[in-house]
């Protein structure tokens, strides 16, 4: 099905296949914009859009931000198997849909989840091919700075993204890589590398 990059360039008629990276990581430590930069250096990697069953928000748009459905065409990709990964979040559910990321990796473009940690514990099971990496911050006391430097949540809030963030940083070892974000670009570089030669 998937098969690891060889080093050949996407598209460049070379017999290597395409590769999944799954990108997951604690709240605050970086993992939007270390995709964001990603995709700035590799434009045909293909970045998953999610499907979720909440209404837009302002400014939202359908199939740039999200896939807005419904509770009943949810159910009905679940059940079909249309979803590498799904979970339930303050009542509304999220998940990504599997026939784009197959059709993207078919052409011959890595793609990438930008995904929570449940999420890709599922995506192990549903695609055992693709590369799972941990995004850590450099140590600790930065992610909690971090966390607590938005001023954007309340004081129980950081204390329940903390806590949560202790248990993802603890099952790193599920994962085939750990790339430190002390710098937005260099992890960048550092999953492009991934991507080209592992």
């Amino acid at each position: 099905m998937i098969g690891e990059v060889t080093g050949g360039e996407p598209g460049s008629g070379t017999s290597a296949r395409a590769r999944l990276l799954v990108v997951s990581g604690p709240s605050g430590v970086g993992k939007s914009s270390v995709v964001t930069e990603l995709r700035r250096l590799l434009p045909e990697l293909y970045f998953s859009v999610s499907v979720t069953t909440r209404p837009p928000r302002p400014g939202e748009v359908d199939g740039e931000h999200y896939h807005f459905i419904d509770d009943r065409a949810f159910d009905e990709l679940i059940a079909s198997g249309g979803l590498l990964e799904y979970a339930e979040y303050a009542g509304n559910r999220y998940g990504t849909p599997r026939a784009p990321v197959e059709r993207a990796l078919g052409e011959g473009n890595p793609a990438v989840l930008e995904i929570e940690l449940a999420g890709a514990r599922q995506v192990r099971v549903a695609m055992p091919e693709a590369l799972l990496v941990m995004l850590a911050p450099p140590n600790w006391q930065e992610l909690v700075d971090r966390l607590t430097g938005r001023g954007t949540e309340g004081a129980d809030v950081v204390d329940r993204r903390l806590r949560t963030a202790k248990a993802e940083l603890g099952a790193a070892e599920e994962f085939d890589e750990v790339v430190v974000n002390a710098d937005v670009r260099s992890s960048a570089e550092q999953l492009l590398t991934l991507i080209r030669c592992r």
